[in-house]
């Protein structure tokens, strides 16, 4: 029991050590990502922001397809691998997903630029998206196999490295080409060609990340040739329902927008857009803990570490509550004040959609956990039926409501289907592992929410919405929410480890 509890500290300590890192790229990650959206959104308006957004889109639906799932199956087999010290089926696997992904990279590329005039005006009844599609296309190949140098850099847990190729040096690059080609005049060009050359850049820049931090990857492999075979089985068999689940995912993430683009227009999807990528703040916590999370928990289960999974898990799943629940509470209190500063004015009609989408986003937030845990123990089939069913359900809805409510309808559309995905996960964690990610103290987390609520709720009846409100009303509710958790409290033993280890960190610097 003593040598668990030791080495669930040490997990947890490495794993608050890589979100602080995480967070840095990924606070970072959101700043540039906006910056670059808002400069869309606001320069060329809402019809060319929605033309981008349905072109990026339906490219990653094609490179769902085309990558077939071995991003994930990298990230499995690569961890248990490292576990066995089994340095030869790691160069295998790597090596037959690159061979694997080059051709069919390739036609779907193809396959999208032949298809752009189709899909362009049959679907969306739109000649502006044709040229969108056309230069988008260009990149999948070099965004597959980003994918995949990504994917090895996380399954040696390079995480600071995988945190800067993803989190900082893409988007800052999509910035940088953004501004530069509106200042050589391209106009909406710029939006296209931005896109295009930031992936073929950050692809360079991840491919020597591996070169010269994995070499090892690189050499030849000495393995009989029924040991590849079986590998190989092992790696499709596990990688094909996520390819299917990719793309399903995919059409999940983006049903909402592609039903406003079809019974509505362009600009409808613009201004829904204004509020969707504001509440995917609200995954920028979890995407903290499973950079590390994923590939910690397979290199456990390979050594049968199950207690040790269970309680890295509960103590996830409580920051991710801890850390997102001041957020929501923002958002759902000020929603059209954060439009109107990041968007402006003319994308005030989506402050309803936030609010609903924000209810959704808190009560899904720890799903990419439960997905982990899944994937751990290779259910990615289950994993596929789950997106199957919530998939389906999110399409359904969308088509009912989308053509009354218009993207209010959209958003309690999706909604819903993020809560119901989350639901069946959180049982079958319970089923299969019988896990439940949960504490107790959670709810006192939630009590101490309450006083810093009112608080806000208060000034916003009582203050003129604006930046210098917004920000002074975050931070009176952050000092009070923090000083009302140590009052109920909601900290464990765990989280006082960790806020000490940070405070002696500080100290010693």
């Amino acid at each position: 029991m003593k040598k668990n509890n030791e080495k669930v500290e040490k997990s947890l300590k490495l794993l608050a050590k890589s979100s602080t890192i995480v967070l840095i790229g990924v606070i970072l990650s959101k700043i540039f990502t906006y910056i670059y959206r808002v400069i869309i959104a606001r320069h060329f308006g809402p019809e060319i922001y929605g033309l981008f957004t349905l072109a990026f889109m339906v490219t990653g639906i094609f490179t769902s397809l085309i990558f077939f799932g071995l991003g994930e199956g990298l990230l499995r087999f690569i961890p248990l691998f490292r576990g066995k010290k089994e340095i030869n089926k790691i160069r295998y696997v790597f090596k037959f997903s690159v061979k694997f992904l080059f051709f069919s990279s390739l036609l779907g590329g193809l396959l999208l630029f032949l298809l752009a005039d189709t899909i362009s005006i049959k679907i969306f009844h739109n000649e502006g998206l044709i040229i969108f599609l056309k230069i988008f296309s260009l990149s999948i190949p070099f965004s597959i196999f980003l994918g995949i140098f990504l994917s090895i850099i996380r399954s040696f847990e390079k995480i600071s490295g995988h945190s800067f190729i993803s989190n900082i040096l893409q988007p800052a690059i999509n910035v940088l080409f953004l501004i530069f080609l509106i200042f050589l005049g391209m106009k909406v060009n710029s939006v296209i060609f931005s896109h295009l050359l930031s992936v073929i850049v950050t692809l360079s820049l991840a491919f020597f990340f591996c070169k010269h931090k994995l070499p090892k990857i690189f050499k030849k492999e000495h393995l009989k040739k029924e040991t590849k075979k079986f590998i190989k089985r092992m790696l499709i068999s596990y990688s094909w329902p996520i390819m299917f689940a990719g793309i399903i995912g995919t059409i999940f993430y983006w049903a909402d927008s592609f039903v406003i683009g079809f019974f509505e227009n362009a600009k409808s999807v613009g201004y829904y857009n204004a509020a969707i990528p504001i509440v995917m703040l609200l995954m920028l916590v979890p995407s903290l803990f499973t950079q590390l999370f994923a590939p910690l928990i397979t290199r456990e289960f390979s050594k049968r570490n199950r207690e040790i999974i269970k309680e890295i898990s509960k103590q996830v799943v409580k920051w991710i509550f801890i850390l997102n629940l001041p957020l929501f509470i923002l958002m759902f209190i000020f929603p059209g004040t954060i439009i109107n500063i990041l968007f402006g004015k003319d994308y005030l009609i989506a402050t309803n959609a936030l609010r609903i989408l924000s209810i959704g986003g808190i009560l899904s937030s720890p799903v990419y956990i439960f997905n982990s845990l899944l994937f751990m123990i290779g259910k990615s089939r289950l994993f596929l039926a789950n997106l199957i069913i919530s998939s389906s359900v999110n399409i359904f809805l969308n088509v009912v409501l989308v053509p009354k409510y218009s993207i209010t309808g959209a958003a309690l559309a999706t909604a819903i289907s993020w809560i119901l995905l989350t639901l069946i996960l959180f049982f079958e964690t319970k089923r299969y592992l019988d896990i439940i990610p949960l504490r107790r103290k959670m709810f006192r987390v939630l009590l101490a929410s309450i006083i810093p609520t009112i608080l806000a709720l208060y000034l916003r009846a009582n203050l003129t919405a604006s930046l210098i409100s917004l920000v002074s009303c975050s931070f009176l509710f952050i000092l009070l929410y923090v000083f009302s958790m140590f009052l109920t409290g909601s900290l464990d033993k765990n989280d006082v480890m960790i806020l000490r280890t940070i405070k002696r960190k500080i100290i010693s610097r």
